[in-house]
């Protein structure tokens, strides 16, 4: 390609300006394909993606949502005593990773987009590992705190990274999918933690504890991982180590559909401030805010459960149930949304009633129904799919790779912000109903079905403004490039590899 200085092209009395800055970095790898991709290609293209992110993506996201969890699993293996934490400093543990990922969350995104995104996040990786491992030395709540705020700021890449990811090498109805495949890792963590912690249990050690056992255990693990994310992840299709040049470009091709392209490494100002100013934007926040505030369960789930009067051994045992129970639920939630069209919203609120119900059973049942109280508690947490396709739904409805950069910061900013709330509501005064706690949650998931309503509205009533407006398909976009023996010559770029926002693309439909 040529240098940033704009080309200017007259097509049909157009004037067109374009530059290297505008386009998209698969724009270079799909010029000259004027045919649609063979189906039977892109499908055993698809499949080669699959085969070589996906069991990486799902491992790093079960690894990290167990990492940030151990400290529930700990407190019923001894933390709290080892470390002499009251229960507001135990909670303010959960409440300060949140805080630190919300502080890093737009750094972190802006790195996404400066840096290759596979070494960035494995860079993250190995740190949070080593900060994980030090969870062990730790001996009060001042040194807890250095590290939880270190995982806090590590993790903020890794979801705001696969959603990167998913949109670069996936369709729409592919992502879908495939946020759902990594996230549901997310049960797979609470149940395979739950076992590490029924083992490291038996573990007698004079002088090093189960909790602490369970913190380098966990720690080893992330470093492996990191290691080999290093080397195996792709940072995109366009550099993907295990494509040839050829299956890159079809690769870049079988995406066109999204009008997304796949990245654009500057930063411009003018999409952020669409992105800041684009009401949608806000919608999915305060969705993602409100939904995350039930989230402390999982810190709190092990706490819960031993209250209703079970032994430790029962306890870390049950705790890997609501993990089973998220993975069933993601599954199934995906594959209706992409089953049938245009459902997300109305998937998504449908899993948020199973919650009401355990909210009910849990503060109206009488606290000797131990069965019943455990069955509300677990009914509770069936409402995680909602979130789930909200991720993938934004990163579909959002075009301009700097605009996705700051939706996706601000929605995970929200999800911080929601996250860091909850623990402060599990205060000593409420045990053991802990009914203002449940009071707040079962507000959130009333309100969480209701903007997913709202923001489909938004969107159909978007769609239809733009199916109203006329067809202005008179302009060409062009641009300058380098051939191999030095000549200048002139390219027509495909609209969808212009880098272009939703707003900007009037040819852009928002799926619902």
């Amino acid at each position: 390609m040529s240098s940033d200085s704009p080309s200017i092209v007259l097509r049909d009395q157009k004037l067109v300006y374009l530059s290297t800055k505008d386009v998209d970095t698969g724009a270079k790898l799909v010029v000259g394909f004027t045919s649609p991709l063979d189906p039977d290609e892109a499908l055993r293209i698809r499949r080669k993606i699959d085969r070589h992110i996906m069991p990486l993506m799902c491992a790093l996201y079960w690894i990290q949502f167990m990492d940030k969890t151990t400290l529930g699993y700990a407190s019923i293996l001894g933390i709290q005593r080892a470390t002499n934490l009251t229960t507001n400093e135990y909670n303010w543990l959960g409440t300060v990773f949140y805080l630190s990922y919300l502080l890093f969350e737009f750094p972190q995104n802006l790195a996404l987009q400066k840096f290759p995104v596979g070494k960035w996040m494995s860079i993250n990786i190995f740190v949070w590992a080593v900060a994980l491992a030090c969870h062990a030395a730790c001996k009060s709540f001042a040194g807890l705190l250095v590290v939880r705020l270190l995982l806090g700021a590590c993790e903020g890449s890794i979801t705001a990274g696969f959603l990167i990811v998913s949109s670069m090498f996936y369709t729409r109805t592919e992502q879908t999918l495939r946020v759902g495949y990594w996230f549901l890792m997310n049960g797979t963590a609470q149940v395979v933690a739950g076992f590490i912690s029924f083992g490291v249990f038996q573990i007698n050690t004079k002088g090093f504890e189960p909790w602490q056992w369970l913190m380098i255990i966990t720690g080893m693990i992330t470093v492996i991982l990191a290691i080999s994310f290093w080397f195996l992840f792709p940072d995109s299709p366009t550099n993907a180590w295990f494509l040839t040049p050829d299956e890159r470009a079809k690769a870049v091709q079988r995406i066109k559909e999204n009008q997304t392209g796949v990245e654009n490494k500057h930063f411009k100002m003018e999409q952020m401030i669409e992105a800041l100013t684009d009401p949608k934007t806000w919608l999915f926040a305060l969705f993602s805010a409100l939904n995350n505030v039930p989230n402390s369960l999982t810190n709190q789930q092990s706490l819960i459960i031993a209250s209703f009067g079970f032994s430790v051994l029962q306890t870390t045992l049950l705790s890997c149930v609501p993990g089973i129970l998220e993975i069933l639920t993601i599954f199934t939630g995906v594959r209706l949304a992409a089953q049938r069209p245009n459902s997300r919203a109305y998937v998504g609120a449908m899993y948020f009633v199973p919650s009401w119900f355990g909210i009910l059973l849990v503060n109206l049942l009488p606290w000797s129904n131990q069965a019943g109280l455990l069955v509300g508690q677990f009914l509770a947490e069936t409402s995680v799919p909602g979130f789930v396709l909200s991720l993938s739904w934004l990163n579909n409805v959002t075009a301009g790779h700097t605009k996705r950069i700051v939706t996706n910061a601000i929605m995970l900013s929200a999800y911080c912000v929601g996250n860091a709330a909850g623990p402060l509501m599990w205060k000593d005064q409420y045990k053991p109903r802990n009914h203002v706690p449940w009071a707040v949650i079962g507000v959130c998931y009333v309100a969480c079905p209701v903007l997913l309503l709202v923001i489909r509205a938004v969107l159909v009533r978007e769609n239809r403004i733009r199916d109203a407006e006329s067809d202005d398909a008179s302009e060409e976009y062009v641009i300058e490039r380098i051939t191999e023996d030095g000549k200048r010559v002139e390219v027509n770029i495909d609209k969808e590899f212009l880098d272009l926002t939703d707003r900007q693309n009037r040819d852009f439909r928002y799926v619902l």
